[in-house]
């Protein structure tokens, strides 16, 4: 895919602070993150400069193919381990204290991992989902990823053991790369037997209607958006840039490498989202309880 040319050079991290800072100085924010955010946290990300070429499974493959299932459990079996052992980092933990000065209005993230929630941020919307739920297409039943791990564990004594995590590539969605999952029993439904399903939002799958208006509410209730680590390649993140620069909202985007949305940015910031956001917390003012509910210009 061939990247629009951007409209402002995209800048290095002192420079980047500095116009970033001048751009949001007493704006109240609106941000969006992506997998770069938590590369910090030691989860890899799908499309930064030394990512390898990743194909996720499409909703359809899951759902018409128990081979498919069979691999996508087992693989998660073994990467949920690592993902779920993750802890906040720097970027993390610099949004949320932005929050509680007032100058970050929510955070609207494409990441499954719950990284924002354990930070302390309170306003966030999982735009995809998380890793953490799991719920039954036949009768919509609900359980926590901990509860299905100790159920897969019985199920398939000793398999997430024969594999070291270490040795294993681990994705933002926690998929592991291993070698095998031949013989790997999937888990149904405890209540009608159906099938299983993380609340993930799946390639080829849409984003639940209130879940959107939840994230569009976040940038309208904002003066500027901030894009931390986000490629901007797939639409579901897109358009929230598009919204934010379509109603004159200064565009914000911090990232390792292009994105697709950097023809709409004010400011680009070619620079790791921890360092950034980190920089931000410390040189934007406090946002006064007064200043919110008009924009500024």
């Amino acid at each position: 895919m061939r990247l629009p040319e951007p409209a402002v050079p995209a800048l290095p991290l002192v420079d980047g602070v500095a116009a970033a800072t001048a751009a949001l100085t007493g704006r109240r924010v609106a941000v969006l993150t992506g997998a770069g955010v938590s590369t910090d946290s030691g989860i890899p990300d799908y499309r930064g400069p030394d990512s390898p070429p990743r194909t996720p499974m499409t909703y359809q493959q899951f759902v018409s193919d128990p081979a498919f299932r069979r691999t996508y459990w087992a693989r998660n079996h073994v990467g949920w381990r690592h993902v779920h052992r993750t802890h906040p980092n720097d970027g993390h933990r610099a949004l949320a204290r932005l929050e509680v000065r007032g100058l970050v209005v929510g955070v609207i993230t494409q990441n499954v991992d719950r990284l924002h929630h354990q930070a302390g941020s309170r306003r966030v919307v999982d735009l995809h989902g998380t890793y953490a739920d799991v719920l039954c297409l036949s009768c919509g039943a609900r359980t926590t990823r901990d509860a299905l791990a100790r159920r897969l564990d019985e199920l398939n004594p000793g398999f997430a053991e024969r594999v070291a995590v270490d040795d294993v590539e681990i994705a933002p969605d926690a998929d592991a790369v291993i070698a095998s999952t031949e013989g790997f029993v999937v888990a149904d439904c405890e209540r009608c037997g159906g099938m299983l399903k993380p609340d993930i939002t799946y390639f080829g799958e849409n984003v639940p209607a209130p879940r959107v208006a939840a994230a569009f509410a976040i940038v309208d209730d904002a003066d500027a958006l901030l894009v931390a680590g986000s490629s901007l390649a797939v639409m579901s993140g897109l358009r929230f840039v598009r919204h934010a620069a379509r109603t004159g909202r200064p565009v914000v985007i911090v990232n390792r490498g292009r994105t697709r949305g950097d023809d709409l940015a004010t400011v680009r910031v070619d620079a790791g989202t921890s360092q950034v956001l980190t920089a931000l917390d410390r040189g934007l003012p406090d946002l006064r309880a007064d200043v919110g509910h008009e924009r500024t210009g």
